[in-house]
């Protein structure tokens, strides 16, 4: 026989069912009997007389209404049932969050947040950070704050601090490689620059640093290279996970969003590869906070690791005034193949004042050309071509 919690989740695939809005008509009646008699001689007549009072009422009803008019339901059966259970707590895992359209986002949180709210149900939700809204502030705030309601976890490393995301990502394949019976896999398996590719070509995420790391096992398997992994082997295991996967995820899980995103994104390989020759590019902190929709998305494109972080606070080098955002594009892009003529800028060095001297000299690039380039009509599948004119 199901539970209360079964029962529930079959009443609410039901109201999924339902249209978003409904015309309820509502009946409310009102029904008395009367009885009244007559006797006169040996005659006797009785009768009864019916009042008949009905009131119709008309409401739009939301499928929201539902949910909100049974929180307190479902709140004490998943309750019951935990209490029932052998488990003193549970756990509820949302991921892709982001996928849920964003202006939506702060009310299903908020929900979830008040359905768990006093339980010993605890609640991870997986998401990308700059297509996430968790919180909507008007007449009444809907949703979480952060470090208030909710605590963040951030599960990839960024290579502002390349030698920390460098000892991170040790550790990790260290832990992996314990278990196959490899010890030190930094010596055993990487010559002496290897693993320092490896770190760039995977921008900090710990799933593209095990997936590259593979790749670039079977390429120097099919060389016959098997005494240890190069940086040519890294380039090319990156080059199977390229920028082009990347740009496929974007249009995939962006949908309609993704063609502005594109746009920027074929700007900026433009202005770094084709016009200034270089690798890695700032933005302005006055411009970005003058132009904020163009400048989430780079924020958006930085998720997506078509681009990097590389200092999130920095001046510029030859008078420039003002503070900067420094960022690389993604080394999928011009690795492999390598392209020619073009600086590759490695932020990771710095000189005796302990500053990024490559990131400094990095050409600014105007968040107003990003916003002319979403509203021309440039053609994002154009970036095959882009690169091509970078390499000639």
């Amino acid at each position: 026989m199901p539970n209360s919690v079964q029962k529930n989740i079959d009443d609410l695939r039901k109201v999924l069912a339902q249209a978003e809005e409904a015309q309820v008509r509502q009946t409310d009646g009102r029904n008395s009997e009367h009885g009244g008699g007559i006797e006169k001689g040996p005659a006797k007549v009785h009768g009864k007389r019916s009042d008949s009072q009905e009131k119709q009422s008309e409401f739009k009803e939301q499928k929201l209404d539902h949910l909100e008019r049974y929180l307190s339901d479902y709140k004490k059966s998943l309750s019951e049932s935990l209490d029932e259970s052998k488990y003193d707590s549970a756990f509820i895992l949302l991921d892709d969050f982001y996928l849920i359209p964003r202006s939506r986002q702060p009310d299903v949180i908020d929900y979830l947040h008040r359905l768990l709210r006093g339980t010993n149900f605890y609640l991870k939700i997986g998401t990308v950070r700059h297509r996430t809204s968790i919180i909507r502030n008007g007449e009444q705030t809907i949703g979480v704050e952060l470090h208030q309601d909710v605590e963040e976890i951030n599960l990839d490393r960024t290579l502002e601090d390349l030698e920390a995301t460098s000892e991170y990502l040790g550790e990790m394949l260290a832990a992996l490689s314990y278990t196959a019976g490899v010890d030190n896999p930094k010596d055993t398996l990487f010559n002496p620059d290897a693993f320092h590719s490896l770190v760039l070509a995977s921008g900090g995420v710990p799933r593209d640093f095990l997936n590259i790391f593979v790749e670039a096992i079977s390429a120097a398997n099919a060389d016959d290279q098997d005494r240890w992994l190069t940086p040519t082997y890294i380039w090319k295991g990156a080059s199977r996970l390229s920028y082009r996967t990347k740009l496929n995820n974007l249009k995939e899980e962006a949908s309609s969003d993704s063609s502005p995103l594109e746009k920027v994104y074929q700007d900026i390989i433009s202005f770094c590869l084709r016009e200034k020759k270089k690798t890695a590019f700032l933005v302005s902190q006055e411009q970005a906070q003058k132009l904020f929709s163009v400048h989430e998305l780079i924020l958006q494109l930085m998720d997506f690791k078509l681009i990097h972080v590389v200092e999130p606070d920095t001046s510029a080098a030859s008078g420039r005034k003002g503070r900067f955002e420094a960022y690389t594009l993604d080394f999928s892009l011009f690795m492999e193949p390598r392209l020619r003529n073009i600086e590759h800028v490695e932020f990771w060095k710095v000189d005796s004042e302990r500053r990024r001297v490559g990131v400094r000299e990095a050409p600014d690039y105007d968040l107003a050309r990003a916003q002319e380039a979403i509203d021309n009509d440039l053609q994002p599948d154009g970036i095959e071509n882009t690169l091509r004119e970078a390499n000639s």
